[in-house]
């Protein structure tokens, strides 16, 4: 009987290690397939989403609605990124609207009310709207408000300043610095100008980098050509070409003064239409210097501002 044992014993050792080189094989394999859980998890989480607010517009200007995701194309530093989703913007934008009230603007003051509140009427809902006055230096004629009241009546006090100049420039800096301190996922800069003269000290660099620090699409819409024959024209014009180009925003140059509610409607249009796209970004240190996005369809423009704070870096 023991002997029975003794040899029992030795059969299941034998087996055992018999057994072994498999086991340690399962063992790897689940090493294995754990360290690429692990790998696949870690590339998941460098792929950072990002979001972008796109303006799709036809050729005359007007939003198209019902795109999708393949209508969108977007590329930062010239490196096509993937994009995950598509949907109508609904965020909250705060708008600053900058209206030149120098003594060049007088016969657009008339044009410039009536413009002012077709699109006050359009956007005040749900968002925050502020009212500066642009002549002699930057003057908050109405705080951010959603109130049509409040804002009607800064537009009712709207008056051209005889004799003074303009200072856009330094509003610009002004503005986007308050901005900054302000957490709207969205955020826009109007101003609506003469070709007048201009008195700002600051420089078109440290202008545009203000508004794209503050996260913010700059839409100037400009009654005549802006003249470039002074040091401050000139920084301004380049200020104006680059900061909308730079921020997802477009430089409109009117005629006449009469075309300035019309121009206003159709930002308000535009503004009121936008997509929010969003899309993924190898996780990196340094933010790209310039984000792009066209759409895969003919005949139509996008422009695009990144959200403002952690989804828009």
């Amino acid at each position: 009987m023991r002997g029975g044992l003794y040899s029992l014993s030795e059969s299941l050792m034998r087996a055992a290690f018999a057994l072994r080189p498999a086991l340690v094989a399962v063992a790897a394999a689940g090493c294995i397939v754990a360290a690429l859980g692990a790998r696949a998890v870690h590339a998941q989480a460098g792929l950072r989403e990002r979001t972008i607010f796109v303006s799709a517009v036809d050729a005359k200007g007007e939003p198209v609605d019902g795109l999708g995701l393949g209508d969108f194309t977007i590329t930062e530093d010239g490196r096509r990124r993937e994009i995950l989703r598509v949907s109508p913007a609904t965020e909250p934008i705060d708008i600053a609207l900058l209206i030149d009230n120098s003594g060049a603007a007088d016969a657009a003051i008339p044009p410039l009310r009536s413009g002012l509140r077709s699109f006050v009427t359009q956007l005040s809902v749900g968002n925050q709207i502020a009212l500066v006055g642009l002549a002699d230096r930057p003057t908050i004629l109405v705080d951010y408000t959603s109130s049509p009241e409040l804002l009607e009546r800064g537009i009712g006090r709207l008056f051209a300043m005889n004799g003074s100049g303009m200072t856009l420039l330094d509003a610009l800096v002004e503005i986007s610095a308050g901005l900054e301190r302000r957490d709207a996922p969205r955020a826009v800069i109007v101003p609506v100008m003469t070709a007048g003269v201009e008195y700002s000290n600051k420089g078109a660099r440290e202008v545009v980098a203000a508004v794209r620090d503050a996260g913010a699409g700059l839409h100037a819409i400009v009654i005549g050509h802006l003249p470039a024959g002074t040091t401050e024209e000139r920084e301004r014009a380049l200020a104006i070409a680059e900061g909308t180009r730079a921020t997802g925003g477009q430089h409109v140059t009117l005629l006449t003064e009469s075309a300035v509610e019309q121009a206003l409607r159709k930002l308000a249009r535009e503004l009121s239409s936008q997509y929010k796209v969003v899309y993924g970004r190898p996780e990196s240190l340094i933010p790209p210097d310039r984000t792009e996005v066209t759409s895969t369809r003919r005949g139509i423009t996008m422009r695009g501002t990144p959200a403002r704070g952690p989804s828009g870096v």
